[in-house]
C-alpha cells in the first residue's frame, strides 16, 4: 500500500510578538516568537493522481487506517519542526477535525475512473471459486504429469520387449545353428564310421581271399625268435628272419604260387630253398632237414617243397623263414608280411 507523501516543512519567520510559541488556536507567550502554520487538507492531500487508494468493499476499514497515517504523520511533522528548532522538549499539539479521505478518494472517482482500475488480489472471487479453479489446474497438471510417466513407462517397456525378442531370436539362431553343427558332425562321424567299417569290411574280405592264396609254411610249430632279436648266436648281430621250431621232417609248404631259384647247401644257412613270388619276393627256407625241389621248378600255394632240419647253424631243429622284398637289404619282418597276406602265425 503506498504511503501519502510527507507533510512540507512549515515555514517560520520572526514576528512582532515575542516569547510566542505556535499553537493550534491560539498563541503562547513562554516560546517565540514562531509565525502561526495550522494543517489544512491541502497541505495533507495527496498529489493527484500518483498515490491513489482502491476502493474496497467493506472501505471503512480502508479510510480508518488512511485517516489514522495522515493523523501520525502531521503529529511527527510537527513535533519533529518544533524538536529541531529549539532542541527543547516537544509540546503536545491539539489536532483539528481533518476532513475524511474518504470523500479525496470519492472527490477523484467522481472525476474518473482510477487509472488502476484492476484489482491486485483474489479480492470478489468466491472460496469455492478458487478451490475449483486451483483443483482443476492440480487436476490438470497430475493428468498431464501422469500421461508423460504413462508415455515413458510404455517407451521403456517398449524397448525392453524388443530387447527381449531380439535376445530371443538370436538366443534361437545361436540353438538353431548348434543343433545344425551338432546334426552335421553326428552325421561326418556316422559316415566316417560307415567308411572305416567298409574299409575293414573290404580289407577282411581282401585278406580273405589272399588267405585262399596265401599259406603259413609249416604247422604244429613254436614261434621263438622274431626278426630284428640283437644276440650273439648270429654274425651280423641280430636276427633276420621268424623262427618256428618244429619237430624235424615236419612238412614245409610253399606259401604262394611262385618258382623255385635256388635250391641246395648254403653255409650256415643249411639246406636252403628260395621261393621267388610272380612279384619278385623272395621266400627263404633254412636249416632243411630235406629238399623237394628243383631250381626252376613251378610251385603252387601249400605245395610241400622239403622238410624242417637242423642243419648249417643252429641249436635245434626250426624253420628259420626269411622275406626279401623290393631289393631289401637284409630282408623285412617275416611275421608282418604274412600278417598283410591275411595269415596269422
Amino acid at each position: 500500500m503506498a504511503s501519502n507523501r510527507p507533510a512540507p516543512e512549515a515555514p517560520f519567520a520572526p514576528t512582532q510578538s515575542s516569547g510566542d510559541t505556535i499553537v493550534y488556536g491560539g498563541q503562547r507567550t513562554d516560546e517565540g516568537p514562531w509565525e502561526e502554520w495550522n494543517p489544512t487538507a491541502e497541505t495533507v492531500r495527496p498529489v493527484r493522481g500518483r498515490h491513489r487508494v482502491s476502493k474496497q468493499r467493506g472501505g471503512g476499514l480502508a479510510r480508518s487506517s488512511t485517516v489514522l497515517g495522515v493523523g501520525v504523520i502531521a503529529a511527527v511533522g510537527a513535533g519533529g519542526m518544533a524538536t529541531a528548532q529549539t532542541g527543547k522538549p516537544p509540546v503536545a499539539i491539539s489536532m483539528p477535525d481533518l476532513p475524511a479521505v474518504g470523500s479525496l478518494i470519492s472527490d477523484d472517482s467522481d472525476k474518473g475512473t482510477p487509472e488502476s482500475a484492476a484489482p491486485l488480489s483474489g479480492i470478489g472471487i468466491t472460496t469455492e471459486q478458487t478451490a475449483e479453479g486451483t483443483t482443476d489446474a492440480g487436476e490438470a497438471l497430475r493428468a498431464r504429469i501422469i500421461a508423460q510417466a504413462e508415455q515413458q513407462q510404455d517407451q521403456v517397456d517398449a524397448k525392453a520387449a524388443a530387447k527381449a525378442v531380439a535376445a530371443a531370436q538370436k538366443a534361437a539362431a545361436e540353438a538353431a545353428e548348434k543343433a545344425e553343427k551338432e546334426a552335421a558332425a553326428k552325421a561326418a562321424a556316422e559316415k566316417a564310421a560307415a567308411e572305416e567299417e567298409a574299409r575293414e569290411k573290404a580289407e577282411a574280405e581282401r585278406l580273405a581271399a589272399l588267405a585262399k592264396q596265401y599259406t603259413l609254411p609249416t604247422s604244429s610249430y613254436t614261434l621263438t625268435s622274431t626278426f630284428g632279436q640283437a644276440g650273439s648266436l648270429w654274425s651280423s648281430g641280430y636276427h633276420t628272419g621268424l623262427d618256428f621250431a618244429a619237430p624235424t621232417g615236419t612238412p614245409l609248404k610253399a606259401v604262394h604260387s611262385g618258382t623255385i631259384t635256388e635250391a641246395g647247401w648254403n653255409g650256415s644257412y643249411g639246406y636252403k630253398t628260395v621261393l621267388t613270388l610272380d612279384d619278385g619276393t623272395e621266400i627263404w627256407y633254412a636249416h632243411q632237414s630235406s629238399i623237394s625241389v628243383s631250381v626252376g621248378q613251378k610251385v603252387t600255394t601249400g605245395e610241400v617243397i622239403g622238410r624242417v632240419g637242423a642243419t648249417g647253424n643252429v641249436t635245434g631243429a626250426h624253420l628259420h623263414l626269411e622275406v626279401h622284398s623290393g631289393g631289401a637289404d637284409g630282408g623285412i619282418d617275416p611275421l608282418a608280411w604274412l600278417r598283410s597276406k591275411g595269415l596269422t602265425p
